[in-house]
C-alpha cells in the first residue's frame, strides 16, 4: 500500500494512505485547490480536519452533521445527484464545515453548502432542504466541550 506524505503547517508532517486522498473536481467554496485528505485522531472524533493535500497551511474542520442534528436532510436533484454519482445515500459520506469560535456557543456548522464524498471524490454542493442555514449553532449555551447532549 503506497503513502502520501502530507506536509501541514497544523500538524507537521503525516503519511497517509494514497486511497485516503479526495479529488474535488470543481474545488470547494471560497477555497483553493483540488485534492484533500480527512484527518481525525479516533474513528470516535466529533469533528476532522479537511487538509489540503496541495497547500499545507490550509485545513478545515468537518462534522458528520447526524451528529449534532439528528434531524439534517440534504435535498439534491436527480439530475445533481446523478452528476455526482450518489447511486446509494448510503455509500455516499456527508460533511459539514465547522466555523470555530472562542465559546463553544460561538461555533456553528454550515448545513446549506455540505460535503458528499462518493467513492474518494468530493463534492461541495447545496443544499436545497429549505431548514438547512449556512451559520447553525452546534452547542446549546451553557454545554461542556464532552457533552453528549444534542443542539436543539
Amino acid at each position: 500500500m503506497q503513502a502520501l506524505v502530507l506536509e501541514s503547517t497544523r500538524f507537521g508532517q503525516l503519511e497517509i494512505p494514497a486511497e485516503a486522498a479526495l479529488d474535488f473536481p470543481n474545488g470547494l467554496i471560497g477555497l483553493g485547490g483540488h485534492r484533500y485528505a480527512l484527518l481525525a485522531r479516533s474513528d470516535e472524533s466529533a469533528f476532522v480536519w479537511l487538509h489540503s493535500l496541495e497547500d499545507p497551511a490550509l485545513a478545515i474542520p468537518v462534522t458528520v452533521p447526524w451528529r449534532f442534528f439528528p434531524d439534517y436532510e440534504v435535498e439534491l436533484s436527480d439530475d445533481e445527484a446523478e452528476r455526482l454519482g450518489v447511486t446509494d445515500p448510503e455509500e455516499t459520506q456527508v460533511y459539514v464545515t465547522v466555523r470555530a469560535a472562542d465559546t463553544l456557543e460561538g461555533f456553528s456548522a454550515n448545513l446549506r453548502a455540505p460535503i458528499l464524498v462518493v467513492e474518494n471524490r468530493g463534492f461541495q454542493v447545496i443544499n436545497q432542504a429549505k431548514d438547512a442555514p449556512v451559520r447553525c449553532p452546534l452547542f446549546q449555551p451553557g454545554m461542556s466541550p464532552g457533552s453528549e447532549e444534542q443542539a436543539a
